[in-house]
């Protein structure tokens, strides 16, 4: 059975084929690829909340590669999220662990081999090839790999590390407005083992980098709807030490209860009590909890919701959930096996502000679906709007 058509779209759509018949005789409405400017670039949905893609669309193309993250804009992504370290030389680069095993081809370069060190990492002894121990020339020399087995192997070896600089050129080329969502990632571990002229801190650099490349403004303010960006860290010292430097809105992230502070050593009470929600809002607009700390997990099954959420947007404080994955494997069994019944259950239900989700796709086609459709007024506005426009082509 076919389905009927609105009646407001029926009245709407005389009126654009009208604007689009001027058009062609007037001018193009659109311009060239090679004239595009942000003027035309589609603005940043602010409406729902956010789809952001967790180091890209890395469910399909191996992590934080140019390649995923021009996929999950493909796919509709609002932010692409990143990590970023540092090269011995001092370089940023996109990388989520600081260990350069699980995710490249590091052992198949047999020169390489006597760079293996033991460092302590956030209180744990961790042994492997560190980023700091590597330039970026030879950073750039090793290739990308997927890290879970069972997901597509096809791009291993075909993507190699790419640069921050070369992360934002990513998001800023985008055909539409593309937040960017980057993280400080282990600043500890990047002060001790990376020192830049003039005494100068990781989080100095990766600010400038921001800068640079015209990244500021509060939330919401015009020139953040322009860049938008999101500044991220599981180290609150870190976002403290920032909000001197960049008015760009900041996320606490959180780890699991039983994984201390990274930089404070604080326990997962400590830093989201009320106190603390209330002592860290002057310096960020939200949190980034691992999405278990929030609905806890018993047999896979799904507990019943803590008051975290509630209490953050109690404090005026979003709240961003991680990672959103596809496969039966993170899908707890309430879910029945369905990604789409999960979306619903934390947008609609636990009424979470932004979703760190590997699948970046299916995130946008829920959502999409899940919209409400056009209304009369939207309807009426549209009207007005087109007719607005048609009066440019009327001759006098």
């Amino acid at each position: 059975m076919k389905a009927s058509v609105p009646a407001s779209i029926v009245c709407v759509a005389p009126f654009i084929f009208l604007l689009l018949v001027l058009g062609c005789s007037a001018r193009p409405l659109y311009p060239l690829p090679s004239r595009r400017n942000d003027k035309t670039k589609q603005p940043l949905q602010t409406f729902r909340p956010y789809n952001v893609a967790h180091r890209g669309s890395n469910g399909e193309i191996p992590e934080e590669t140019a390649a995923a993250y021009m996929r999950a804009i493909e796919e509709g992504t609002d932010f692409i999220e990143t990590d970023i370290l540092a090269s011995k030389d001092g370089a940023l680069i996109c990388f989520h662990d600081v260990i350069l095993d699980d995710t490249t081809d590091i052992a198949e370069h047999k020169k390489f081999a006597s760079r293996k060190r033991t460092y302590d990492v956030q209180g744990l002894n961790t042994t492997g090839y560190f980023t700091v121990d590597f330039t970026l020339d030879e950073l750039k020399s090793l290739r990308v790999k997927q890290r879970f087995s069972f997901r597509d192997q096809q791009y291993n070896g075909k993507f190699s590390i790419i640069t921050f600089e070369e992360f934002i050129s990513i998001a800023l080329d985008a055909p539409r407005i593309v937040g960017i969502y980057p993280e400080i990632k282990n600043p500890v571990l990047i002060n001790q083992h990376v020192k830049w002229p003039g005494g100068k801190k990781f989080e100095d650099k990766f600010v400038e980098t921001l800068v640079k490349y015209g990244y500021k403004g509060s939330y919401l303010s015009k020139h953040w709807l322009k860049q938008p960006a999101f500044i991220q860290s599981f180290a609150p010292t870190s976002l403290i030490y920032i909000s001197n430097q960049t008015d760009l809105p900041k996320i606490f992230l959180i780890d699991d209860v039983n994984v201390p502070c990274q930089d404070t050593n604080q326990t997962f009470a400590e830093i989201t009590s009320d106190g603390y929600l209330d002592f860290i809002k002057e310096y960020v607009v939200g949190i980034g909890p691992w999405k278990d700390t929030l609905v806890p997990v018993s047999n896979n099954y799904l507990q019943t919701p803590n008051d975290l959420v509630a209490r953050a947007h109690a404090h005026d404080l979003q709240v961003h959930p991680y990672t959103f994955r596809n496969e039966n494997l993170f899908l707890h069994y309430n879910y029945s096996q369905d990604p789409y019944l999960e979306y619903d259950f934390w947008i609609n239900e636990v009424g979470v502000d932004g979703l760190f989700t590997d699948f970046t796709g299916s995130l946008h086609r829920y959502q999409e679906w899940t919209s409400p459709s056009i209304s009369d007024d939207d309807a009426s506005t549209l009207l007005h709007k087109i007719a607005s426009m048609v009066s440019k082509y009327r001759k006098t």
